[in-house]
């Protein structure tokens, strides 16, 4: 019984992880640099956010992520908050990420809030 159980939660891990798969790179950027203040569950209620003036986007918000261009999303990761208008406690990510790591990290986006590329 015990190795049918242990393959069972093999099975359902490899499951989870090929639906991760095309995101694979970006989910682990997000939980390296976007989680403390988006939170786990990419609703602006990280751990830093509490103590925030403004609330982090919340990128499950269809509404709200929809009516955001790839680009504008683009220029807020790479140039930080400041560089679309926003919060200045958004970071420039520009000397840490890619342009092809950004880009994932928009395409991953778009993924989250359930909305399509503008």
């Amino acid at each position: 019984m015990k190795p049918l159980i242990a393959t069972l939660l093999v099975l359902s891990a490899m499951g989870s992880a090929s639906a991760d798969e095309p995101h694979a790179k970006a989910i682990k950027l997000y939980n390296t640099y976007c989680v403390q203040c988006h939170g786990v569950n990419r609703d602006g209620n990280g751990v830093n956010a509490r103590d925030m003036a403004v609330k982090p986007r919340d990128h499950t918000d269809t509404k709200g992520m929809g009516d955001t261009p790839d680009d504008v999303l683009f220029k807020a990761i790479k140039g930080g908050g400041l560089a679309v208008g926003k919060s200045v406690l958004m970071p420039k990510w520009e000397s840490v990420m890619s342009d092809e790591e950004v880009g994932a990290l928009v395409a991953y986006l778009r993924f989250v809030s359930k909305t399509t590329s503008k």
